[in-house]
């Protein structure tokens, strides 16, 4: 008698405890289907998310110096993907061709089909603009625009255009460098920014850096 006394009061612990292996067990084996996917996920990937810090400006001409740099970074930075993209294309099908004369012929194409591509709209660009592209093409590709002009036609024309940028304040031999240049960060952070809201199309950076090292950096700087 006085051990069914014990069983009966143990047995509602004992239920709980198996109907909490029960709901365990259950959810190791829960499966999400997703439409169009063959195999079953535990979890789904998301596209990573930056947290930025809050924009604040010392004074409203250092907002305007923003708002007038967002402005022409996100006019120019297309075209700066659009070299990288076409680079890429190019490299793969450089691999492809064995003989001298045929990588010669397949160069001098993708050399026409860029200038026709951009020169018009290069044509419309401020100085300032043509500043960001050397700058983003710099970014996008890990070369400089004077090494790009060199491998697509030869040295003595990137020394040409080169010079004939240099009249216009612009030199194709520009980095991009948000870790000394505060412009640079700048424009990385609008970038960041705009990747974010969807306004621009991600593309990694071919220069190694991380961001976040470089907010801590600069607004350290502003403070001090």
């Amino acid at each position: 008698m006085n051990r069914l006394k014990y069983i009966l009061i143990l047995l509602p612990f004992i239920l709980f405890a198996q109907e909490n292996d029960i709901k365990q067990d259950s959810l190791s084996d829960n499966y999400l289907i997703i439409k169009g996917d063959s195999i079953p996920r535990t979890s789904i990937d998301l596209d990573e998310v930056m947290l930025l810090h809050k924009l604040k400006f010392d004074s409203r001409a250092d907002k305007i110096r923003y708002l007038i740099l967002k402005r022409k970074t996100i006019k120019v930075y297309p075209y700066a993907k659009m070299a990288a993209e076409r680079l890429d294309s190019m490299s793969a099908k450089m691999l492809t061709l064995t003989k001298n004369r045929q990588k010669k012929r397949y160069t001098k194409q993708v050399q026409k089909y860029i200038e026709g591509e951009f020169s018009e709209e290069l044509k419309k660009m401020t100085r300032t603009e043509g500043q960001i592209l050397v700058k983003l093409i710099h970014r996008q590709t890990g070369r400089t625009g004077f090494d790009l002009v060199k491998e697509l036609r030869n040295g003595w024309r990137a020394f040409w255009y080169n010079t004939t940028a240099s009249m216009f304040d612009i030199s194709l031999k520009r980095k991009f460098d948000p870790e000394n240049e505060k412009e640079d960060y700048l424009i990385e952070d609008i970038l960041q920014r705009n990747f974010q809201n969807g306004r621009l199309e991600r593309q990694k950076s071919a220069i190694p850096f991380d961001f976040y090292e470089l907010t801590n950096k600069w607004l350290q700087q502003k403070k001090h």
